[in-house]
């Protein structure tokens, strides 16, 4: 009993046994989607899940030679900018094996469950680890950093931002070269740099909107902590700017290219289509709880812009902890400048203008500075608040660790606090349903009857922004084919600005105008041209309606006529062969 009372106190079997119960907890808030992904969907953002299933399948094609920056499998013929669309390649490419044996859905899942348990256990090695924190007290820290209730609104289909595993690599490469350059370790400085930029890189494959939001809470936090350690700073100063500059080249080097395919290549953008004044964090949000935690109720919702953007839910309990933390930590630099960073990341959450209970109180605030600023105007406002965790949980770790070493009450007063102010944030399961399946025509392969590889299909209706549905069937063949138009951001706004989807043509509109109303119109010369016209403009091989619509007979109708042929039953599916 004693050896394995032993044995189970190793560290290294510390480090497992969390590790398992951060993946646990993970598994638990995403049993939604099992035991069968293909047949299951988060129903409080299907779109976005559509999206990123179909960003699965693309990724696939990386592997058979497809560069993976722009794709010609959607939005035919422009294509799509992949990097403007809040894609991950670095998880794509990690999970195409699984894509490509079991499925999109299967990847979708994994990637759901894989993203909470892995930014939780990386921030568990830093603190434990790098920082030598404690593992209880780590494990807590960490714990709120993997389930925080913006990590859990977000994994609500944007895996961009809920995959964050890497930024505790990042953390823990910039102290590296800060330990390095104290020591003046020349060696260790170049090797602390080459580790920075190599996970810079893959940061930004992995999603390039938190790669920011980490570097300005980076650049926030190591400011205020070498203000408050001037001399320390002056000392190390020349090797950690040193190191910086060789990461920084390098990383540059290396993503030259891909940023300016992001920014100025193919059917790229340079801002956002989202309004800042619209997706802002309403201050009311701060000190109520997440509609996705325990404590929360699906009134305070009509506070965010979204179920996937509950970004500032910490509660008011966790918020006058983490005033008091302050107060009694405040002789360690670490909190202060974790203080300072989190005041000034939680302003520029508000955005442009001071929102309470939904209400615009017509106050400017900071942010208003950056309104319309190219690429910056990119990030939303409300998302600076998912930066906050980190540095919140920064705060706490040092609070537990400075209780440990207590000998009175506060030994025991500040596990309890945390105890208290953290319980009501415990996630609940992510909200799941049953999807409709995709047709047999796609799945049993059918679909190759009439499309050649990388050959244009085209779904009845076409795919949009808020019924994206036809998308699911290009994952469900690992984009093997291309679609039009689609759910995608791209230069299609006023004067070349960022929009959602692009316009519709006359073809794609009528057959919407159908399978919304169910009203066949009259088809003549002029219809039969358009689509004609279309089609060619699409480099369409064939056109094809799918089981379960809502108005099949009329569509069905309305597609003989437009194209002068009864269509061909296959499966499950109508389809008309087009002739090139």
């Amino acid at each position: 009993m004693f050896q394995l009372r032993t044995w189970a106190r190793r560290p290294a079997v510390v480090d497992l046994g969390v590790a398992l119960l951060f993946l646990a907890a993970a598994v638990w808030v995403g049993q939604g989607l099992w035991p069968d992904p293909t047949t299951r969907e988060l129903i409080l953002n299907p779109e976005d899940q559509i999206l990123i299933e179909w960003f699965f399948a693309v990724d696939v094609q990386v592997l058979f030679g497809d560069q993976g920056l722009v794709t010609d499998r959607l939005n035919a013929p422009d294509g799509m900018n992949m990097l403007a669309n809040a894609t991950s390649l670095t998880l794509g490419l990690l999970l195409a094996p699984v894509t490509l044996t079991a499925g999109a859905p299967v990847s979708f899942a994994i990637a759901t469950i894989g993203n909470l348990a892995a930014t939780a256990i990386a921030w568990y090695l830093l603190f434990s680890r790098t920082l030598g924190a404690h593992r209880l007290a780590a494990a807590v820290a960490a714990g709120f950093c993997g389930f925080a209730p913006a990590m859990i609104s977000h994994s609500n289909s944007h895996w961009h931002m809920s995959s964050q595993w890497l930024v505790p690599a990042i953390a823990w490469s910039v102290i590296r070269l800060t330990r390095a350059a104290e020591q003046r370790d020349h060696r260790r400085i170049l090797t602390s740099a080459l580790w920075l930029a190599g996970l810079v890189i893959a940061q930004y494959f992995l999603g390039a909107e938190v790669l920011y939001l980490a570097a300005v809470a980076f650049a926030l936090f190591s400011i205020g902590y070498a203000v408050l350690r001037l001399g320390w700073a002056r000392k190390i100063l020349p090797g950690f700017l040193t190191g910086m500059a060789v990461a920084t080249g390098l990383a540059t080097a290396a993503l030259a290219y891909p940023i300016w395919v992001q920014l100025a290549g193919p059917v790229s953008v340079a801002d956002g289509p989202f309004d800042p004044y619209y997706y802002s964090a309403d201050l009311a949000s701060w000190t109520n709880f997440s509609p996705l935690s325990i404590a929360g109720s699906d009134s305070a919702a009509a506070l965010a812009t979204g179920p996937a953007e509950y970004n500032a839910f910490l509660g008011w309990p966790l918020l006058l902890a983490a005033v008091a933390g302050v107060i009694w930590l405040r002789d360690n630099p670490l909190v202060l400048a974790a203080a300072g960073a989190s005041a000034i990341l939680a302003v520029l959450s508000l955005g442009p203008e001071l929102i309470m209970y939904q209400t615009r109180m017509q106050i400017p605030l900071p942010y208003v500075a950056l309104v319309d600023t190219p690429v910056i105007d990119g990030a939303l406002p409300q998302r600076y608040a998912v930066a906050v965790v980190p540095l919140l949980a920064l705060i706490l770790l040092v609070g537990l660790e400075r209780a440990r070493r207590q000998t009175d009450w506060q030994r025991y007063a500040v596990p309890v606090v945390a105890a208290a102010v953290l319980l009501p944030l415990l996630p609940t399961p992510l909200p799941a349903g049953d999807r409709d399946p995709v047709p047999q025509f796609i799945s049993e392969g059918h679909w190759r009857e009439c499309v050649s590889p990388g050959g244009v299909l085209v779904p009845v209706p076409l795919p949009t922004p808020p019924e994206p549905e036809p998308m699911r069937w290009a994952a469900a063949a690992n984009a093997e084919f291309g679609l039009p138009e689609g759910f995608f951001i791209g230069p299609y706004g006023a004067g070349g600005t960022a929009s959602m989807g692009t316009a519709k043509r006359t073809t794609s509109a009528l057959l919407a105008e159908v399978a919304a109303t169910g009203a066949a119109p009259e088809i003549g010369r002029e219809q039969r041209a358009h689509a004609q016209a279309d089609l060619a403009y699409w480099n369409a091989e064939c056109v094809v309606l799918g089981p379960g619509q809502q108005h099949e007979t009329a569509l069905r109708d309305t597609l003989a006529a437009l194209l002068n042929a009864p269509g061909q039953r296959i499966a499950d599916a109508w389809v008309w062969p087009v002739a090139r």
